[in-house]
């Protein structure tokens, strides 16, 4: 008899037909993440889960399933903030992501955003569509170039490089980077500074893992590191932005812009947020390419494989 295996939200059909090959899939065809009892059946009622972003195995769902029969949790995404890993680990349940595959995905996006907001893109588009553009013009919607400026990276592994690479490749820009470790070789020109100097930098984008470590990362007081006609990016997790005080930093003029694809208590987006003309604002599309998609897919599914024949997970996180 095949293993069975919840997948919480629908996946590309390549992905489902590769899980439906190895287990008997139960198949949970909707976008809002697992409530607080689905949680709780998913850990009783399957031998395996491939939950993602959105469902909250925290350490009170595996206290309230002491012993449960899922005894692998296979992430869809590289971020895992939403599962507490040692409160599986502790109940004998393995975790495993999927990096790698999202990597360049997640950079473009990055760079999409720094040239959106720095562009006044979307405000221009807004412009168009309601039938106001009334032809062009020399001061017309001036924004600020982007090329040969300054971006501070704050967190400086696969994607912040790959940030980096795009930023000073492509658009001749001078990195600095902040991470929590050393970074000995960048593989690039790239000078590691402290959270201030990151900070001040032209643009300033967020690529840090989520979790307990992060939150409320970039806050009040960090937001203050920042020059005035600064620019700043979110594409790593929402809760390590102190939305609240992103929101006050931007109503009070302090910086010039923010583009976000991620959010604090996504997929609710403040009011304030969206009235804010300088502000670009995406629906998470980070890694929202069928390509990129099925890789992760695919990855989830080969961990899941690797579980059942007794080896050892190739992304696993709690071991």
């Amino acid at each position: 008899m095949k293993p069975t295996l919840l997948i919480t939200r629908r996946l590309p059909d390549r992905v489902l037909e590769a899980a439906s090959a190895r287990f008997t899939v139960t198949l949970r065809d909707r976008t809002d993440p697992l409530s607080p009892e689905e949680l709780r059946a998913a850990l009783r009622d399957h031998d395996l889960v491939l939950p993602t972003l959105g469902d909250r195995f925290q350490p009170e769902v595996f206290a309230d399933v002491p012993q449960p029969r899922a005894k692998l949790l296979a992430n869809f995404g590289v971020g895992y903030n939403h599962i507490d890993v040692d409160a599986a680990k502790a109940a004998g349940v393995q975790v495993t992501n999927t990096p790698g595959a999202v990597t360049d995905a997640t950079a473009d996006i990055a760079l999409s955003l720094i040239l959106m907001t720095a562009r006044r893109l979307g405000e221009g588009e807004r412009l168009l569509r309601a039938g106001k553009w009334e032809g062009w013009g020399p001061v017309q919607m001036l924004g600020t170039h982007v090329t040969g400026k300054r971006v501070g990276i704050i967190g400086f592994g696969r994607i912040g490089k790959a940030i980096a690479r795009r930023c000073h490749f492509g658009f001749d820009m001078e990195v600095v980077f902040h991470n929590r470790s050393p970074v000995a070789d960048p593989g690039l020109p790239a000078r590691q500074v402290e959270m201030a100097a990151a900070m001040a930098a032209d643009f300033v984008v967020v690529a840090v893992p989520g979790g307990k470590a992060t939150h409320h990362l970039i806050n009040a007081a960090t937001l203050a590191m920042m020059q005035p006609t600064g620019i700043f990016v979110n594409i790593s997790r929402g809760d390590v932005v102190d939305e609240a005080a992103l929101i006050a930093t931007l109503q009070a003029g302090r910086i010039a812009g923010a583009g976000l694809d991620v959010y604090e208590f996504e997929p609710k987006v403040p009011p304030a947020l969206m009235a804010l003309e300088n502000v670009t604002l995406l629906p998470h599309l980070g890694t929202a390419c069928l390509e990129v998609r099925e890789s992760m897919g695919m990855m989830a599914v080969a961990n899941l494989i690797a579980f059942v024949e007794g080896q050892t997970p190739p992304n696993l996180l709690n071991p």
